[in-house]
């Protein structure tokens, strides 16, 4: 070990030192970064330090000093990156330097002895959130956040991209004076004098994030206190680091009974079993080496074998004494003492591990160089990567280019990104024909897909072609508001600002989870511009609050045994009485059958309640283990439609406005409950009834009473208590004999020629008026109620209750459910599948982030090619359904226990690729919907958004898999016939693919993964299959990634 303590190396006072109070090296390993009480940052040459005894060293030595603060600086930090340097002082205030490439246009302040700066580090930002001073700085270890600790008791969260201030967290109820990050990213440590450490689990915040994208983010995990329980409170820092394994944490300033000691703090368990016991005073400072070693070499013959690694870890305080160690003995490896003249302050170790730079507050800065194999045998950086990787961390998409082709591929990719950056961009600055999707307000996906991308692709807005060379209105006003000069107060001119809307960029680009749903008030469009769409049927009559209640009954039921009854009389006198044809009068109640009780008999008026059986009642109702709540009957049921053939509200006879909305009035006038002829059996028929405001078009009468009634320009129809349809043509013609069903309809439903009726029995029926048949045999609502489950129970039990049952425009039945899931029935496979749970919800990352891409998928699909003119028959479906999930599950609180049991799981060994594994499962969950349903639009943006995941995780066996699947039929050969349609299958030899052209797709899959190094060696071939990288191919609807 060599010990460096250049004369030069200091921060000079005219009669002493400085006391530095902190030091960081930068990534490259080439920058030392100190502070101290003389309120200047300096940067020094490492390479300057390392050849203090060469004499013949002419390089420069100080690289830059910087002054922004007006006290003492107590901490210094490089960003992962190497460009920002934050530092944070005792005058409340937080400054971000960044190294400016061109030169410093000054060379040293008049009156100051500083030499020239030899790189310009300017000002960035600097900013503002403590009440006192700021203790110690940290970034997390991609760079994406900026944590800052103070003597104020907050630990505040700045943006590493924007430095907005994201989060101010006040668990500490006193000073916090240290900071360490996780080396996977996903927790960061903090110590306060309140003898206490807390964990805050986060997830890195995207480019563009706010304040209130970040809500939820930056959370408690756990607080330890033990080892602190009587640390002392007179220390100036309490520095903690946290291992390059991620496996520990190392706690200054802990105590040992009445020693003082570092506290050994395990991951996942957040316990400390042992810890380094050795200095005589507290320890302030703790920093592990950044690298990974081994104590010995591989002994030959075992190079099969994996080598186990150690970590080493220097500690420093108030004894002046500085001690290596490794955290797999309980013995240091070094230990130098008196080596500073006051207590140590901070400790920094280079790049390789090889160095470590030591500062004290008397004003030195010392350097300790090891020599080879002295502290182990370092191990190569990817194994941190492999460590690391069992938390769910790793490089993904980072490698060597191996091809020209991989490169040029990896160009292509970021021209897409590049292109719709520059896009929104200029959209929010006002420049002119940026993005035709920007100025046409159509919203974009997440990762930029533009949401009418048909559009996009043939160049037409709303069914008009886009000329490049329209001018635009606006922009001449808007480039005299850019040229506007005003007069200052001190009577300068200047460029006035122009105030530009931050709305857009509050954006994140990561997935986060949102409970409300994005494309709320979302009107900026034209009146011109299309309407959103949720191809699903419009109920006319809504279901009661809460849902249509259900209720399961199990076959195991038997007849109640009375406590007093040890014969069975009671039993046996009801079997006697049945045998000789007599009904007793039992009650069937939660235990069983049991002798009814006298009650006495019911006076005055009593409340009607919400439902009431009808008079009919079908015998299948005494066999079906389903129920459903049938509707009370009312007198009168009104439907309305208007113009354009969508169900509005029924007119009141005094509303002018709601009469002029309306232009078809379907009405059912039940008969009164009091016959003419007093007997129950000669009730007055029902009035059927369709008007045109208020002008009578056809009527009818049925004998039974009517329940529902639905209906469009195609079709009425009404469901009687006797469960009969009855189906009219809009002329009011029969259109068919009357539907006989086992039992009282309870929802009744109809889009466009399709109708649905669910009965009090729990069976779906769907017709097509228009061929008189059925997709599908009746199906069964039991097994989405759990039916499989309760079964074979012995008592009644309450199922989830239906808030949605609705038809697409291809017939499928879509059903809502209270406990928040939702399904669809497949009539190819004759199944329901689900389509939305809680489970989703709460675990994966892409909950709810495309409700403004795909809640707002626009209808403007205006192509000639007959290939791109397909229907997108289900636009909407899986948002209805996952913000139904969302309203139900996450806003009424159902889904609490499971959340927390989600946050637990992800803090246990074993559980850390959990969130991963449940946010891709989501993306295939959403696409095999998407392609059941032939929601052809959003197929193609959940396509790319699981796409993008996958290269974002490395998943190379997914992705070849993948792209074997959407190859397809491409590479038949061109003489075979070749079939077109709108295919539900991937394994299919097809062209298409849920209406989309297999080589569309599979272009898009391979631009948006073309950028990620480890896969281009798959990517490639493709690539050059499609012809992506010609030079000649001009691609207008690139996707972004």
């Amino acid at each position: 070990m060599q010990i460096i303590k250049p004369i030069w190396l200091t921060h000079g006072g005219e009669k002493k030192a400085f006391e530095v109070y902190s030091c960081h090296v930068s990534p490259d390993g080439n920058r030392l970064v100190t502070a101290a009480g003389d309120g200047y940052v300096r940067i020094w040459s490492t390479d300057a330090i390392y050849n203090t005894p060469n004499l013949s060293y002419s390089k420069p030595k100080q690289l830059a000093s910087v002054s922004y603060h007006s006290g003492t600086i107590h901490a210094v930090r490089f960003s992962p990156s190497g460009r920002y340097v934050a530092s944070g002082a005792d005058d409340k205030i937080v400054c971000i330097y960044v190294l400016d490439p061109n030169p410093s246009s000054h060379s040293s302040a008049f009156g100051s002895n500083e030499p020239p700066p030899v790189e310009n580090w300017r000002i960035f930002r600097r900013l503002i959130g403590h009440d006192n001073d700021v203790q110690d700085l940290g970034w997390s270890c991609d760079g994406s956040i900026l944590v800052s600790v103070g003597l104020d008791s907050k630990v505040v969260v700045w943006s590493g991209h924007t430095f907005e201030k994201l989060k101010t967290l006040s668990n500490h109820q006193s000073h916090v004076k240290g900071l360490a990050f996780d080396p996977a990213n996903k927790y960061f440590a903090t110590t306060s004098d309140d003898r206490t450490m807390k964990i805050f689990r986060f997830t890195s915040p995207g480019p563009n994030s706010s304040a209130h994208d970040q809500m939820n983010n930056f959370v408690l995990e756990t607080t330890i206190s033990a080892p602190f329980a009587n640390s002392p409170l007179t220390t100036y820092f309490r520095r903690c680091s946290w291992g390059p394994d991620g496996q520990n944490i190392a706690a200054a300033n802990a105590v040992n009974g009445p020693v003082s000691s570092v506290a050994i703090i395990n991951r996942g368990t957040w316990d400390g079993d042992n810890g380094l016991i050795g200095h005589e005073a507290p320890v302030e400072v703790c920093a592990f080496s950044p690298r990974l070693y081994r104590r010995l070499v591989a002994a030959p013959g075992k190079e099969g074998q994996p080598a186990q690694h150690v970590t080493v870890i220097a500690c420093g305080g108030a004894d002046k004494c500085l001690s290596i160690w490794t955290t797999t003995s309980p013995r240091p490896l070094v230990v130098t003492q008196d080596m500073t003249g006051k207590a140590i302050s901070d400790l920094a170790w280079s790049p390789d591990g090889m160095s470590l730079f030591v500062t004290s507050l008397d004003g030195s800065i010392i350097t300790l160089r090891f020599d080879e194999a002295e502290l182990g045998h370092p191990q190569e950086v990817e194994e941190n990567e492999r460590s690391l990787a069992k938390y769910g961390t790793g490089r993904k998409g980072v490698g060597i280019i191996e091809t020209p082709d991989g490169l040029l591929l990896e160009e292509k990719s970021k021209a897409g990104e590049l292109k719709g950056v520059e896009g929104r961009m200029g959209a929010l600055m006002g420049d002119a024909q940026s993005s035709q999707s920007a100025v046409d307000g159509a919203p974009q996906a997440d990762g930029g897909l533009p949401a009418n991308m048909p559009n996009a692709i043939n160049g037409t807005t709303n069914g008009e072609a886009a000329t490049k060379d329209r001018p635009d209105p606006n922009q001449a006003k808007l480039e005299r508001l850019k040229q506007r000069v005003e007069i200052t107060k001190d009577g300068k001119k200047r460029i006035k600002p122009l105030l530009v809307s931050s709305t857009g960029a509050a954006e994140s680009s990561l997935p986060q989870t949102r409970l409300v749903n994005a494309a709320a008030g979302n009107n900026a469009a034209g009146a011109d511009a299309p309407q959103s769409v949720l191809d699903l049927s419009k109920p006319f009559d809504g279901l009661p609050k809460g849902g249509l209640a259900t209720l399961l009954l199990g076959n195991k039921r038997k007849l109640a045994q009375l406590e007093t009854d040890d014969d069975g009389h009671a039993e046996k006198r009801i079997a006697m009485a049945s045998r000789n044809g007599a009904t007793p009068i039992v009650t069937n109640g939660p235990d069983g059958l049991l002798p009814a009780q006298p009650e006495a008999s019911v006076t005055g008026r009593q409340p009607t309640p919400e439902f009431i059986r009808p008079a009919v009642v079908n015998a299948v109702l005494s066999v079906s283990q389903l129920r459903l709540a049938v509707p009370k009957v009312r007198s009168v049921i009104v439907q309305a439609v208007d113009a354009a053939g969508n169900p509005t509200s029924a007119p009141p006879t005094t509303d002018v406005a709601a009469k002029s909305k309306s232009d078809l009035v379907f009405e059912a006038r039940n008969p009164p409950f009091q016959s003419i002829t007093n007997r129950p059996q000669d009730r007055e028929p029902t009035r059927i009834t369709l008007s045109r405001r208020e002008q009578p078009i056809w009527q009818d009468f049925l004998p039974k009473t009517v329940l529902l009634a639905t209906g469009n320009r195609d079709f009425w129809a009404v469901a009687d208590e006797a469960g009969t349809v009855n189906i009219w043509t809009p002329a009011g013609r029969r259109m068919v004999n009357p539907l006989v069903l086992e039992a009282q309809p309870v929802i009744l439903e109809s889009k466009g020629l399709w109708l649905l009726c669910i009965t009090a029995v729990g069976m779906c029926y769907v017709w097509n008026t228009k061929t008189m048949s059925s997709p599908h045999p009746p199906v069964s609502l039991a097994p989405v109620l759990d039916a499989a489950v309760h079964s074979l129970t012995v008592h009644p039990t309450g199922a989830p209750a239906i808030t949605n049952a609705r038809l697409s425009s291809e017939g499928r039945i879509v059903i809502s459910l209270s406990n928040g899931e939702g399904y669809a029935y497949s009539p190819q496979m004759y199944t329901w599948q689900r389509l939305s749970e809680v489970w989703w919800a709460v675990g994966s990352q892409y909950w709810n982030t495309t409700d403004a891409s795909v809640g707002n998928i626009k209808h403007a699909d205006k192509h000639k090619d007959a290939l791109e003119d397909v229907q997108n028959v289900s636009a909407g479906i899986i948002p209805f359904l996952e913000r139904n999930t969302t309203n139900e599950a996450l806003v009424r609180g159902r889904a609490y226990f499971l959340q927390r049991l989600i946050k637990v799981l992800l803090s246990r060994e074993g559980f850390e690729g959990l969130e991963s594994g449940i946010s891709i499962a989501h993306l295939e969950n959403r696409l095999a919907a998407a392609l059941m349903l032939g929601a052809r639009e959003e197929f193609r943006l959940y396509l790319l958004m699981y796409v993008k995941r996958l290269g974002a995780e490395g998943l190379r066996g997914k992705v070849e898999e993948l792209l074997r699947t959407l190859l397809g039929g491409i590479t038949e050969d061109e003489n075979s016939p070749r079939e077109h349609g709108n295919e539900r299958t991937w394994q299919d030899n097809k062209d298409t693919i849920c209406g989309w052209d297999r080589n569309v797709l599979l272009r898009d899959v391979v631009l948006v993964l073309g950028k990620h190094r480890d896969l281009q060696r798959v990517m490639v071939p493709y690539a050059q299959l499609l012809g992506v990288m010609d030079a000649d191919i001009q691609r207008s609807d690139a996707m972004v990634s």
